[in-house]
């Protein structure tokens, strides 16, 4: 799984559209909407803003991410 797999699964099971995932995380809805499709990737400084907003741990975010 990608890194933009595994926020679009995350943002789905939290019952979040793309929106509000951007404005918790501190960026536009355009990026979060890239990183989704593979277009870019989140810098690291994003990637721990995400696993704070939702409670997780690194080791849980990129345990099934290649």
């Amino acid at each position: 799984m990608t890194i933009g797999q595994k926020i679009k699964e995350l943002r789905i099971e939290n019952n979040l559209s793309q929106m509000q995932l951007s404005k918790s995380i501190g960026v536009s809805q355009k990026a979060v909407d890239y990183w989704e499709r593979g277009i870019n990737e989140p810098k690291a400084s994003y990637i721990m803003a995400l696993v704070r907003f939702l409670g997780l741990t690194f080791d849980e975010f990129f345990a099934d991410v290649d």
